[in-house]
């Protein structure tokens, strides 16, 4: 029989130090786990706005990725779970996030505080158009109301507060310097939209896009909405070819030549109303409901508000 060899004053010294090492890293560990709270945003934008605001203070869980439709996209049981466990979940709203509204319905039955953004800053209803849109819409409230520089103001403040009152451990001070810094550059944004939406003429401040999603930018700026591919405030609709032709003719009445189409989501039918009226319409694409990856046009709100008010203004104004 081999009689094991005995471990050597040297050896047991390594191993303690070993064993003392990996118990406190493990420690460290749980403790930063327990300080650091977390914060859990359903759509992309809103996660943008937060992460702002925030900043280091707390972990923050974006549910959308990017490019995503926020009417259609949908939570994995893990993202589910998630929202449970947040400190403070801060979504759309309005009927945006039409898949995962349930999900934050039961995080608030459990406890977790939630904050609807929509709700908060004074919700525009969707109005009918000139194409008879949006169907089986009109009197509802609008959740797109990111479009408005200004109402992104006020929900930033918002969030800031909910931020203050709701998630332990952050510091109030710098949350609140945060929010004033992001304040002073979404301010800027707004005039800086406001002097090149000057550019276009009265005459061409006319929108078509896919879908209704731009009433608060024409609200805002002083553009009117002729009507949209899909005849609703959500993409999950679908048009007739009676909404198409009703379109077409509102189009043509209006002198209208352009269609925005957001670059998330396909334009075929865009492209028919292009045919629909003999070629003669320009589609142009915005980021209108989604952020973008890194470095693809959108990938924060700024960037997105800035590439779509220069994409709508060269649109409406070119030949």
């Amino acid at each position: 029989m081999t009689t094991p060899k005995r471990t050597t004053p040297r050896l047991r010294r390594l191993l303690v130090t070993l064993v003392a090492f990996a118990s406190l890293t493990t420690a460290t560990a749980c403790a930063s786990g327990e300080e650091q709270a977390r914060v859990v945003v359903t759509t992309n934008i809103l996660g943008d706005i937060t992460r702002e605001i925030v900043g280091d203070q707390a972990d923050i869980t974006v549910l959308m990725k990017p490019n995503a439709d926020p009417h259609s996209f949908g939570l994995s049981a893990v993202q589910a779970a998630e929202l449970e466990q947040a400190d403070l979940v801060v979504f759309n709203g309005l009927g945006l996030e039409e898949n995962v509204l349930r999900h934050v319905d039961a995080a608030r039955e459990s406890g977790v505080a939630t904050f609807e953004a929509g709700k908060a800053v004074d919700a525009l209803t969707f109005q009918a158009h000139d194409d008879g849109g949006p169907e089986d819409g009109a009197g509802q409230p609008d959740p797109h109301f990111w479009t408005d520089p200004d109402r992104v103001r006020e929900a930033a403040g918002l969030i800031a507060d909910q931020v203050v009152e709701h998630v332990d451990g952050v510091d109030e001070k710098t949350v609140r310097a945060n929010a004033d810094r992001y304040d002073r550059r979404l301010a800027d944004l707004t005039t800086w939209m406001e002097d090149t939406f000057g550019t276009v003429p009265e005459e061409r401040r006319a929108l078509v896009t896919n879908h209704h999603v731009f009433g608060y930018l024409a609200d805002r700026f002083g553009f009117r909405v002729i009507g949209a591919v899909i005849p609703s405030g959500t993409t999950l609709a679908s048009p007739s070819s009676s909404d198409l032709r009703s379109l077409t003719e509102a189009m043509r009445e209006a002198g209208v030549r352009t269609v925005f189409a957001d670059s998330s989501q396909p334009k075929r039918l865009a492209e028919v109303l292009r045919k629909e009226l003999g070629g003669q319409v320009r589609v142009v694409e915005l980021y209108s409901e989604s952020l973008t990856e890194q470095g693809k046009g959108a990938a924060t709100y700024l960037q997105m508000m800035r590439a779509n008010t220069t994409a709508m203004t060269d649109g409406l104004t070119g030949d």
